[in-house]
């Protein structure tokens, strides 16, 4: 090879949460590791609501700085189309998405990471000494390119560049998101998560309080062409109606609106290459039912930086050895199979089925176990036994399933 080729360990591709934790965690394992983002400033857009729970902080080992928090919540309240609410209390964090992206970045550096800003990969060729997988050669834009890389972590985003470039899996399918911020909102410490489908259709609309009486309002929905309408309806008849909407923070000036797309099918089939992992929205890592993907992406993560460093101290970066990145992932994350089949049903339900559910459900929802969830479905086939059919108890199931062990909402 040339001089002019910079080599690594591990290239991580893409510096959200996902990028930044695996580049953290790729260098505190003693790794030469670069973190490279095509925008010339990370956190910037935000894409997402910026809540995560206590209990997926735990299982991260993740103790936030104070700067990151824009508000300590209670839980979240899910609004159904008659207006019934019911609460799930377990207590999390709204952030400032953009300065616990550039937390988690800085992080990376003083660990011994390299980040580079405006760096966008364009191909990737696999190495090989003999029969034997040595590496990537990275080409793209960027002083620092070609970039030589044992391993490379694809944390790109929904793009799912290097899945693309290397055809590993379909498309995924997407869902449309966006939000505004908004001023004055009234909060009790929840999350409100509201189940309109005459707004949001296949989503759901929610209200996520931040820090001097800001919120962001939005909706994620597979009727794309009608986000914004949508949304605008919604505000127009709630509580919402008149209050300002401002550009936030991370974006100054222009349009108050932001957001983006959130692949809903679940992981991908195929998280793992030659020296190759996928990780957060790259690796199709949202849950199902409210699309979050904070979570999945800063475990997925710290799995991907433990294969990489494992498998470089052995020499051997097969495919065959990289796969267990994707069992360590299968044998921890929520069950999606399930979510989405229970999502699937809950969208099939009309309105006056949805609400009937959410009567039939507890004020407080964390207290339901597996008795009360029997009790439940009980009630509900009681009141409305043509309920079975259209397969209430997996729609109500999903709920539990999203809350699934170490992953909270």
């Amino acid at each position: 090879m040339g001089e002019d080729i910079t080599t690594c360990d591990v290239l991580v591709i893409g510096a959200g949460p996902g990028g930044g934790n695996a580049a953290l965690h790729s260098a505190r394992n003693g790794l030469s590791t670069i973190l490279i983002e095509d925008h010339p400033a990370i956190g910037t857009p935000v894409h997402c609501g910026e809540c995560i729970s206590d209990i997926a902080c735990d299982n991260l080992n993740l103790s936030l700085p104070e700067d990151v928090i824009s508000m300590r919540v209670e839980g979240i309240r899910v609004i159904f189309p008659d207006g019934t609410a019911k609460c799930l209390s377990e207590e999390g964090y709204v952030l400032e998405k953009h300065l616990f992206e550039r937390w988690i970045a800085d992080e990376a550096v003083a660990a011994g990471a390299a980040l580079h800003l405006s760096h966008k990969l364009r191909n990737m060729e696999k190495q090989f000494d003999g029969d034997r997988f040595t590496g990537w050669l990275c080409e793209g834009k960027g002083e620092q390119f070609p970039i030589l890389a044992k391993v490379v972590i694809d944390a790109s985003g929904v793009a799912g560049i290097c899945n693309k470039m290397l055809d590993l899996n379909p498309r995924p399918e997407v869902i449309a998101g966006m939000q505004y911020e908004m001023l004055e909102v009234p909060n009790d410490g929840y999350l409100d998560f509201y189940i309109w489908p005459e707004y949001a259709e296949k989503g759901y609309l929610w209200m996520i309080p931040k820090c001097d009486g800001r919120a962001n309002v939005g909706l994620v929905t597979e009727d794309k062409p009608r986000a914004k309408k949508a949304l605008d309806e919604f505000i127009e008849i709630t509580h919402f109606k008149g209050l300002e909407q401002v550009p936030p923070q991370w974006k100054e000036k222009g349009n108050p609106a932001f957001g983006g797309t959130i692949p809903i099918s679940g992981p991908h089939e195929v998280t793992y290459d030659d020296g190759l992992m996928l990780i957060g929205d790259a690796a199709g890592f949202t849950s199902p039912l409210f699309e979050g993907g904070s979570h999945l992406a800063l475990k997925s993560a710290v799995f991907a930086a433990k294969v990489a460093a494992e498998q470089i101290a052995t020499g051997d970066l097969s495919s065959t050895r990289m796969s267990r990145y994707q069992q360590l992932w299968k044998d921890e994350f929520p069950p999606y199979d399930k979510i989405l089949r229970g999502k699937t049903a809950l969208f099939d339900l009309s309105d006056n089925d949805l609400s009937l559910m959410a009567r039939c459900f507890p004020d407080e929802m964390s207290e339901m176990g597996p008795h009360g969830k029997l009790a439940v479905c009980l009630r509900i086939l009681l009141r409305r036994p043509s309920l079975y059919a259209r397969r209430i108890i997996p729609a109500m199931l999903s709920f539990g399933y999203s809350r699934a062990k170490f992953y909270g909402w």
